[in-house]
């Protein structure tokens, strides 16, 4: 029962955060931005796939390892260093970005892209103004560790020992 309780936390947060991020007000400025609806770079497609498959990697490394969810208001209660995160701090907001660089390029929309950007500099802010300094507080010398080690935003191999 309390596994299927995380899974459905996990579910709601999906459909709610990046589903309205990565496809509600996409397909709203979309439709509003006199853009055409026809895809026309179908080989963007991977691009949104491998953003998609990302995010699901990581939220399922939030559920099994931290016992939680990727929102603030349900934080994970053990650390989460496994999967991409050993690669890069913030593998999930590099996800919601793909998947919406994805569909810029798909459609060809450059408000698309701009939102991207936008919402790229709204992530930052949140990462260094609310999300570092809660991680800090919450798990201390390991999350110290942590980002000494493993880049914020560019992915690096991980270092082995």
């Amino acid at each position: 029962m309390v596994a299927m309780s995380l899974w459905l936390r996990n579910l709601l947060f999906t459909v709610v955060v990046p589903g309205s991020g990565a496809v509600l007000i996409p397909w709203w400025i979309l439709a509003h931005g006199h853009a055409t609806l026809d895809p026309a770079a179908w080989y963007a497609v991977a691009l949104i796939v491998f953003g998609a498959a990302l995010y699901f990697w990581c939220l399922w490394a939030f559920a099994t390892v931290g016992r939680g969810t990727p929102g603030p208001w349900d934080p994970p209660r053990r650390f989460v260093a496994v999967g991409p995160y050993r690669w890069v701090r913030n593998p999930m907001y590099i996800a919601a970005l793909l998947v919406v660089v994805g569909e810029a390029w798909l459609f060809r929309s450059l408000p698309l892209l701009a939102y991207a950007g936008v919402a790229a500099i709204v992530f930052h802010l949140f990462v260094i103004g609310y999300e570092e300094p809660a991680l800090r507080r919450r798990f201390g010398e390991t999350y110290a560790e942590y980002r000494r080690t493993v880049p914020r935003w560019i992915p690096r191999p991980p270092r082995r020992g």
